[in-house]
């Protein structure tokens, strides 16, 4: 068992920096400080950019990856190529990246892993510091789902009372990675609450979501924007929302606090990079490009609808570079409570 005192902490830390970085908006968009247009540096881009996306186009990041495309094509006229490439946590589609050249032609979408990731073996790509972040489009936090017609249990009490007699054999969907947002927000709740639960792994979010609702697992670790389908359709109840308090568009879900947790959220983060060494005149107009993106109706119509507009859901290449470097740092402090040691220490 990890210490609670410092795990508290250092959650906590993580909550403050998610609502306090700087150069954040939430809501209504802020456009003044960047041009109307801008023109294409020597021509570029003459061609579709391409997207990599390290995961499949049914979850989260896929479901971001073609909003943003959308959003940056409306405003730029400049198609974008989406290239699901799921694996290894996100792995398989950073090092596909890491193989392109640094023309700004490829862009990639990636998630909190990256910096988690860096955290735990720090040969990987840090986010900050290996790649340049356009910006950070999406800010959230997480929830526990079970099926809308469960019979077992109803709510969040009755489900850890089911865990619990269970003895060890029911299961929830969630990541693969060990260390990930996920693994470490449900290793504080275990901890917490004396549950002893079978985590499943999934890389792609279609199949997770599957398995909830094909009752293979009896529930799902996920981000509400990222089910809002199966919440339409009254297929998926969350039963914890994993905040402090609840918001406004989950009054009836019990929160963090109403179910005596005493420990701070993490978030999901999901941006948009480029490689560093790309030439200053096209990253200049990328930047522009992504963060002007933010700001069109058609994605802030999109997060509104994935209840993105709960949380502080923008960063510039300042902000977020800022973000990854002080997760990173975070992170390895959980990991030292939890004897998660680095690679090379």
């Amino acid at each position: 068992m990890f210490s609670r005192q410092r795990m508290i902490a250092t959650a906590a830390a993580f909550a403050a920096l998610a609502f306090s970085t700087g150069n954040a908006v939430a809501g209504a968009c802020v456009t003044d400080k960047l041009d109307a247009k801008m023109a294409k540096p020597g021509g570029f881009p003459e061609r579709a950019l391409t997207m990599i996306v390290p995961y499949g186009p049914g979850g989260g990041s896929g479901q971001v990856g073609r909003a943003m495309a959308q959003a940056v094509t409306e405003l730029t006229g400049t198609a974008i190529n989406r290239d699901h490439k799921p694996g290894g946590s996100g792995s398989v589609g950073m090092t596909a990246f890491m193989a392109t050249p640094a023309d700004g032609y490829t862009i990639l979408q990636h998630i909190d892993d990256a910096s988690s990731a860096h955290a735990l073996d720090p040969k990987r790509p840090n986010p900050a510091v290996d790649l340049i972040p356009l910006v950070m489009s999406q800010i959230t936090f997480s929830q526990i789902y079970i099926r809308a017609d469960e019979t077992r249990f109803k709510d969040w009490k009755s489900f850890v009372e089911y865990v619990k007699a269970q003895g060890g054999k029911a299961t929830i969907a969630n990541v693969s990675k060990e260390g990930s947002m996920e693994r470490v927000t449900m290793r504080f709740i275990t901890e917490a609450t004396g549950m002893k639960i079978q985590q499943i792994s999934f890389d792609k979010g279609g199949p997770r979501y599957g398995a909830l609702a094909g009752g293979q697992v009896d529930a799902l670790f996920e981000q509400p924007g990222d089910v809002r389908g199966f919440l339409d359709a009254k297929k998926f109840k969350p039963i914890l929302t994993i905040l402090k308090e609840r918001p406004a568009a989950f009054a009836d879900v019990p929160s963090l606090k109403d179910a005596g947790l005493d420990f701070e959220p993490l978030f999901r983060f999901r941006g948009f990079y480029v490689k560093k060494d790309i030439p200053e005149d096209r990253l200049k107009w990328l930047q522009w490009a992504f963060q002007k993106a933010f700001c069109q109706p058609s994605y802030q119509k999109f997060n509104d609808q994935k209840y993105m507009n709960l949380i502080e859901s923008f960063r510039d290449t300042a902000g977020a570079k800022e973000l990854v470097t002080k997760t990173i740092a975070q992170y390895r402090s959980v990991y030292k409570d939890m004897g998660l040691k680095a690679k090379g220490q």
